[in-house]
């Protein structure tokens, strides 16, 4: 598969530039059966295969528990058991608190927050030392942005994250990853995502931001390299350029 190779590529490269990787590591993979998180497992459990650096991979989900009741991840479980790898489902009542106790307005960053802590937990019980999530390249610039527009300040999400509460590193292999890439490979791959049901999906801040970047880009060809490329030379929060030959990213805009 074509954009398997170039996604191994990206990854690899993310995984070296910025060392995810350590001997003896145990990689969980945060997977929230959207299309990034299952690129993520798929390009995580291939690279395992011949990565000179040996870690052992499992995938988790954390259920948020939307219409009182259980998701059905037997087609994530199914894709788990072809790629060899352990598969977890975590309940939770994120949505019930969410939605219903706390009536919250604004949910995305309450979620996010409860659904970290529970990965993160079930992480350290499966005697995890790192969790894989499947923030991509347009992630992080959208991210950035985002922090400029709405909060005044320069920041994003680090490649790589050490919380000293869990002692579990995170990382993000799809760093350079577009997700232009990581759609056509969803769809080439036929990928078992299962359809968000969180009554907030696309009716969010980042959805109104990926929009606007994307009427920018039209204009101005290249935006969200250049983007980039500003992160990873100012230093953001743990961004830097590579020591070899930079990566060439994307330049044209592909939001079909």
């Amino acid at each position: 598969m074509e954009h398997m190779k170039h996604i191994l590529s990206y990854t690899r490269r993310a995984l070296d530039d910025y060392e995810m990787i350590r001997p003896g590591d145990k990689v969980c993979v945060g997977v929230s059966a959207g299309k990034d998180s299952l690129t993520l497992l798929a390009a995580m459990a291939r690279i395992r295969q011949f990565y000179p650096v040996p870690f052992e991979l499992t995938a988790i989900t954390v259920d948020m528990g939307f219409e009182g009741k259980a998701g059905d991840f037997s087609p994530i479980q199914a894709m788990c058991n072809e790629l060899d790898v352990p598969y977890k489902v975590v309940p939770s009542e994120i949505s019930h608190i969410i939605f219903d106790v706390r009536k919250e307005q604004n949910p995305c960053s309450l979620c996010a927050k409860l659904r970290r802590g529970a990965l993160h937990n079930a992480a350290k019980a499966e005697g995890c030392t790192t969790v894989a999530l499947g923030h991509h390249f347009d992630d992080a610039v959208e991210t950035f942005m985002l922090n400029l527009f709405y909060e005044g300040r320069i920041g994003c999400f680090q490649p790589v994250t050490y919380l000293s509460r869990t002692d579990i590193r995170v990382i993000r292999p799809l760093l350079y990853v577009p997700e232009k890439e990581i759609r056509a490979f969803a769809k080439e791959a036929g990928l078992p995502v299962v359809p968000s049901r969180c009554p907030a999906d696309e009716k969010t801040e980042r959805e109104e931001m990926k929009q606007l970047l994307h009427q920018l880009e039209l204009q101005n060809k290249g935006l969200r390299h250049r983007i980039f490329n500003a992160m990873q030379k100012g230093g953001v929060d743990g961004f830097h350029l590579p020591d070899r030959r930079p990566l060439r990213f994307p330049e044209n805009d592909d939001m079909e």
